[in-house]
């Protein structure tokens, strides 16, 4: 039955005369939603019928549906006096079909979506998350040829003549993480703690159910043309129980699931089409995903590691890696890669800002859980030699014999990560060096060199009292105080991620060059992430908090001893500092409502650092406290 459906509308479809002919053939596709991405990373999704649709697709196709400003998070722009926001098909990249395999038609195929990929227009422009990482990728596709015309050296250098270059590619990938459990089921976080440290899960064998859920969803990704890689289990998780009747219980662990690179704006896409489908199908069969950064203190979080590339494609069909260098096995990387290495990690401040903004995200990138924290990038400990450091923010990599494989993977991001928003950015750094590189005249071994500058050193792009390259574990190789001074400190909540945008405003302004993010969508997004920020800290973190407080009770076996009564004081002592009001103080809780109220955002992302603190001071105190009783 499956096989007769169709996954994708083929680029030859996406017209009025072959859709309206497509559709017809398919009645069980009886819906379709036009998919925009706000500022927030969220993807609209609505269920107008074919019926409707087919009376007249040229109007929903070019800007006739619409929407308001209370449906998408574009704050500051779409506003209550000026709300309509109208939706216009890409007709660029892929279309799927999103099939509903609990609900069959009387053919017995199950009733599908057509999911157009589209913009947000907004007062006749283009204001949603597609329409900026396609500016930036055609600022890429204008610019890099020019260059190479105006300095034909740099193209001779790669074997071909600027005039040759057809195409410019923007490759792209994520890998997605996320944990999978049975519903309404816990499991001890020390239980996970100890098999993470043991690596019991990793790499082993999917058993059961989520054996059968991991299969499932590759089959269905690989017939969505996203050509899966692999999926496995990665570090997290527990070993699951086995029912009476044979099936699984207590399922707690941790997969990953990997696909083929695509061009930047369909590889953005495929992630959301991943995401849903690899959450369906395992809803499917009984258990839950979650793709949050961090759904567990201590435990590992779910990173979405991001691989960023740049090609050309000639006239005779040939395709160049500009990262690649002419001999890899003497130089790491070409001049353009050296720069667009370089434009990352110089301009991160910023580009950072568009790929951790939120407390999920902060939860994740804590020192010890493989997470960068660290503006570094790893290329190697010698060219003959490549290797993976997970410690850095940045890692090349490379195949000697497979000079397209060459690309930099990106780890900070994770599956909550806007990567439309990230992408452009991270492209808008790659630019800023590959200007420099290209304008400076500069070679491979130059820059090299003060690529890997000690901390004191002058270079002409990067910063004097800045370190960019580590080959080492960072954590254990510097203490954390002579990280902040080698790397720069880094952002610990979402204010100070905003605030880097008025902080590093030369470097804002790399972001800003040819119109990709203008000062209108840099306030709405920084309005945008403010105000989910403060919102889930005021009715969400701040209640769990209290629970959690009031669940920490005082305990008596008959048997209290001198040792319990300290620790016992300790841990009064710190509920009351956290959430007691007294005649003569605020308690930490009632401080950080009000700061929210009189919007003193440094003032809550103080208080926001030091309640977090004493929280987890907190729960290690009781638990030591309480393992002291029967």
């Amino acid at each position: 039955m499956t096989d007769e459906l169709i996954y994708i509308i083929p680029p030859e479809c996406r017209n009025v005369k072959e859709l309206k002919k497509l559709l017809t053939a398919h009645p069980e596709i009886k819906f379709v939603s036009m998919v925009g991405v706000d500022l927030g990373g969220n993807d609209t999704d609505e269920k107008i019928p074919i019926s409707n649709f087919l009376k007249d697709p040229d109007k929903f196709l070019t800007g006739g549906v619409q929407t308001d400003g209370s449906s998408v998070v574009l704050p500051g722009i779409a506003t209550l006096n000026n709300g309509k926001v109208d939706f216009e098909a890409d007709h660029s990249v892929n279309w799927f079909i999103d099939y509903n395999f609990e609900h069959l038609d009387s053919s017995g195929k199950p009733i599908g979506t057509l999911r157009i990929p589209s913009f947000l227009i907004h007062s006749g422009k283009r204001i949603d998350s597609r329409s900026i990482l396609l500016r930036a990728m055609e600022r890429v596709k204008k610019e890099v040829p020019e260059l190479l015309r105006a300095n034909p050296e740099f193209a001779e250098a790669y074997g071909f003549k600027a005039d040759e270059i057809q195409d410019v590619t923007l490759t792209s990938a994520t890998e997605l993480e996320f944990w999978v459990k049975t519903p309404n089921e816990k499991a001890e976080i020390e239980q996970l703690t100890v098999s993470q440290v043991l690596q019991e899960q990793y790499w082993k064998r999917t058993k059961g159910v989520v054996r059968t859920a991991l299969e499932h969803s590759l089959l269905l990704l690989e017939k969505y043309g996203l050509e899966p890689e692999m999926g496995h289990k990665e570090v997290g998780g527990i070993k699951a129980q086995i029912t009476q009747d044979g099936g699984l219980t207590h399922v707690m662990e941790q997969l990953e699931i990997d696909w083929k690179y695509a061009e930047a704006l369909q590889a953005a896409d495929n992630e959301l089409v991943a995401r849903i489908i690899i959450k369906e199908t395992f809803r499917r069969h009984g258990l839950e995903v979650t793709f949050m950064a961090k759904p567990m203190e201590e435990i590992a979080g779910n990173g979405e590691h991001t691989h960023v590339g740049l090609a050309i494609r000639l006239k005779d069909g040939t395709v160049r890696n500009l990262f690649s260098p002419a001999n890899p096995g003497k130089d790491y990387l070409s001049p353009l890669g050296w720069g667009a290495l370089m434009g990352i990690l110089k301009n991160y401040e910023v580009i950072g800002t568009f790929i951790t903004a939120s407390n999920d995200a902060f939860n994740r990138l804590k020192p010890g859980f493989e997470a960068p924290v660290c503006i570094v990038a790893s290329v190697g400990h010698d060219v003959n030699t490549p290797s993976r450091n997970r410690t850095v923010l940045v890692g090349l990599i490379r195949e000697t014999d497979n000079p397209l494989a060459t690309r930099f993977e990106v780890r900070a991001p994770n599956p909550h990560t806007n990567t439309y928003l990230a992408l452009a950015a991270l492209y808008q750094g790659i630019m800023d060096g590959i200007n420099h590189v290209v304008r400076e005249k500069r070679a491979s071994a130059e820059l090299e060199r003060e690529f890997s500058k000690a901390a004191g050193e002058t270079g002409k792009y990067l910063e004097t009292d800045r370190m960019y390259r580590s080959e080492e574990d960072v954590f254990h190789a510097y203490g954390q105080e002579e990280r902040n001074k080698l790397f720069g400190t880094p952002p610990s909540t979402v204010w100070e991620a905003i605030d880097n945008l008025q902080k590093y405003a030369e470097k804002t302004w790399v972001l800003m060059q040819g119109d990709i993010f203008d000062s209108k969508i840099i306030q709405s997004y920084s309005l945008a992430m403010l105000n989910q920020w403060v919102m889930e800290l005021k009715d969400r973190i701040l209640p769990e908090n209290m629970e959690v407080i009031r669940s920490l009770r005082l305990l008596d076996d008959g048997e209290v001893t001198a040792l319990d009564e300290a620790r016992a004081e300790k841990i009064q002592g710190l509920k009351r500092e956290l959430m007691k009001d007294r005649p003569e103080s605020l308690s930490l809780f009632t401080q950080l409502r009000q700061a929210i109220d009189d919007k003193n955002y440094p003032e809550v992302s103080r208080l926001q650092l030091v309640i977090a603190e004493k929280m987890q001071i907190l729960k290690k105190l009781y638990a030591e406290y309480r393992r002291n009783f029967f």
